[in-house]
């Protein structure tokens, strides 16, 4: 497929230097425009440089936590540069507008995007510098261009047998034309795509070179740790500093207006300065908030009127010919995003600007809120992305890198500022609590015919996002309710935003985390009330969506749906569409005095379009799968008189090694187009497992957390 540079405004540019080649290109054009307007020219910078050595560092834009973005953006590059992937290394991007989202025109990681939205542009990268390279093994040799080839990081003349390493072409290829127009390999031709090479962040990671946030050392820097107001709201009155100072190794104490920061030697000095810290408080309005409180809110919005999301045909004349209605309310609590590394950055205040390490998925914002708290441009705020210890959405925030940087700013010194793991849980930005009613009319047959759906929960989007709410929906509240895949003619879909004075934020799946269990537990219901086998109801009902159709009974026959279980045995099974991909899963229990024991067994299906890499896709499933299962048995966050109850991962239990069932899973490589992964394993485990339950026991799971054992 030949690309002309003015139909995709595509650009590249590269630069003659002593150490090779370089090269840069321009993002599509939502990502320019951010771009030019911010920094007053065209965003051009290097993708990816070449040494004469040969070896190819390729910059990665986003952050990596874990999804194998550090490997798979790469991997995108060295498809069409066709390069040894032996020679190939990664090398985090700096915070700046020419490493925006292609989507978005801010630099972030997030809605399970990084591969997709990068996946053209990092190609168009690749295939400029192979064609540059081509061209200068070309001169060298008198020949035409089309007589070389690219093969593992050589170029070859395929009539005289010539060679030449790509470390030897780098230089000459510098000084070579951006070509105008561009020749990607077609699907059949490519060789590592496809693949599962050697992770990149392995073996840094296995011997302890790669840097977190936490691990970052500066000279004559400080540990700082925080102790905040535990009341969402509360505000410090005063506090008697001196008890901290009394800490050998305390150096200062710095008060904010709802929090402090103590400044020490070492975390552990700090952390027995916060320690002794005996602050008094304002709790505010907050101070008697509680889950019952909060849980009536959301239950009393079920009889307000809703905002329509979607409406297909007449609810009202398709119920009109009903033989039998189904109704059913629905809840889920608040939910921590825990990940193992807490909050950190570190920060450092020079003249001419301000250096800060961070484990991030917001570099561009980071930039900017900082560039405003200082009164500096964002230019002058120079963000080094670390490796993140986890995120699910958490570090999208920036609460935790402006308390380091005031700190620094107080000190006059660089600072590491490290959250407790205790504050972690107790001021985290929750995935929001949510209630749901879902009522269908069925026909003489047993089909729905009509599906009446309302969603109450507060809106994430009012917070980050504020123009994304237009007429009363907020479009992350109803995502994967909306777009129901299922064949039912009359449909009817409304909102109610119910705000609660708790923090809430993005987290991993957000409101695909939330509607998917609403929606496939429906449909279990719908099917047990009339008789039919939950596999077969949604077979009919995706007699439309082939490629629905195809994953389901991927999941289905990889789990032998329909193979008798041993006694005690029970399955249960959930289908959802998200981020581009579907994914099914069925999940197998075993009982004990009729009571559910043991998750035995979860087998996956998922369909992304274009695999990148087989074994990040299958980790990445898992990884959704173990954090679904960890909040559909465990997770709920408790809130009494303002104040969240967990503190730690005691009680506020992850899933352990003993309770691990044996994952499978099955991808489905299709034409279609590439899809994310690093938030579609969770949605629907927890609707499967509860239909699992539901097999088990006959009685509905209308309620998260699932109670086992």
């Amino acid at each position: 497929m030949a690309i002309t540079a003015d139909r995709r405004h595509f650009l590249v540019t590269a630069a003659a230097t002593a150490v090779g080649l370089r090269l840069g290109f321009c993002l599509p054009p939502k990502a320019f425009s951010a771009t030019a307007e911010n920094s007053g020219s065209a965003p051009i910078n290097a993708w990816l440089h070449i040494a004469p050595d040969g070896i190819v560092t390729i910059m990665v834009p986003v952050s990596e936590m874990g999804q194998g973005v550090y490997t798979a953006l790469p991997m995108i590059v060295a498809e069409e540069l066709e390069c040894d992937w032996k020679n190939v290394r990664a090398e985090m991007a700096p915070a700046s507008p020419v490493y925006a989202h292609p989507e978005s025109g801010v630099q972030y990681t997030g809605n399970s995007t990084s591969v997709t939205a990068f996946f053209d542009p990092l190609r168009h990268a690749g295939a400029a510098a192979r064609e540059m390279l081509r061209k200068a093994a070309a001169e060298r040799w008198n020949v035409a261009p089309s007589e070389c080839n690219a093969i593992k990081g050589r170029m070859v003349h395929k009539d005289s047998g010539r060679e030449a390493d790509y470390g030897d072409l780098a230089d000459a290829a510098s000084r070579q034309q951006p070509p105008r127009s561009i020749e990607l390999k077609r699907r059949s031709e490519w060789r590592l795509i496809g693949t599962s090479p050697p992770r990149l962040d392995t073996l840094p990671k296995v011997e302890g070179s790669a840097v977190f946030g936490i691990d970052v050392q500066l000279e004559d820097m400080l540990v700082g740790t925080v102790i905040a107001c535990p009341v969402f709201g509360g505000t410090l009155v005063r506090v008697d500093n001196s008890p901290a100072l009394a800490v050998s190794g305390v150096h200062s104490v710095v008060s904010l207006h709802n929090a402090m920061i103590v400044l020490a030697d070492s975390y552990w000095s700090a952390l027995k300065g916060a320690k002794a810290l005996s602050p008094e408080w304002s709790y505010g309005a907050n101070a008697n908030l509680t889950n019952e409180a909060l849980r009536r809110t959301l239950h009393d919005g079920l009889g307000d009127k809703g905002a329509t999301a979607r409406t297909i045909g007449s609810v009202e004349a398709a119920s009109a010919g009903a033989t039998r209605n189904v109704e059913a309310i629905y809840e889920v609590p608040f939910l921590a995003h825990a990940p193992m590394e807490p909050m950190n950055t570190t920060a450092h205040i020079r003249p001419d600007g301000v250096e800060i390490w961070a484990p991030t998925q917001v570099q561009g914002r980071v930039q900017r809120e900082v560039a405003s708290m200082l009164g500096l441009t964002p230019e002058q705020i120079r963000v080094h992305t670390t490796f993140l210890g986890g995120a699910f959405g958490r570090r999208l925030e920036t609460d935790f890198v402006l308390q380091a940087v005031a700190a620094a700013r107080d000190a006059g010194r660089p600072v590491k500022l490290i959250w407790s793991r205790e504050e972690d849980f107790r001021h985290d930005y929750y995935r929001p609590a949510a209630v749901s009613r879902l009522r269908a009319a069925l026909d003489a047959d047993g089909m729905p015919i009509s599906w009446e759906h309302r969603i109450v929960a507060p809106s994430v989007s009012s917070r980050f996002e504020p123009d994304a709410v237009r007429n009363g929906i907020d479009p992350i509240a109803v995502e994967g309710a909306v777009d129901l895949p299922y064949a039912i003619k009359a449909q009817h879909i409304d909102y109610v935003m119910k705000n609660v004075p708790v923090p809430i934020g993005y987290w991993r799946s957000v409101g695909h985390s939330h509607n998917a269990y609403f929606v496939e537990c429906f449909v279990d219901e719908i099917a047990r009330a009339t008789g039919k086998d939950p596999l077969r109801l949604r077979q009919e009902l995706l007699v439309s969506r082939p490629r629905h159709l195809a994953v389901l009974e991927k999941a289905a026959s990889a789990a032998g749906w329909n193979d008798p279980l041993a006694a005690g045995r029970y399955r249960g099974l959930a289908l959802h569409e998200c981020f581009g991909s579907v994914a099914a899963q069925v999940v197998e229990i075993a009982t004990a005095d009729g009571k559910p024991v043991r998750v035995e067994r979860v087998t996956c299906a998922i369909d992304c379009g274009v695999v990148v890499d087989p074994d990040t896709v299958a980790a990445q499933m898992e990884g959704g799968i173990v954090l679904g299962l960890s909040e559909a048995l465990h997770g709920d966050v408790r809130i009494e008189g303002g104040i969240v109850q967990q503190q730690n991962f005691d009680t506020y239990r992850v899933l352990g090694l003993a309770e691990m069932p044996k994952i499978e899973v099955h991808l489905i490589e299709s034409d279609a187009k590439i899809g994310g992964v690093g938030e579609v394993g969770v949605p629907p485990i927890a609707p499967a497992l509860a239909n699992a339950v539901f097999a088990a026991s006959g009685r509905p799971v209308r309620k998260l957390p699932i109670p086992f054992g």
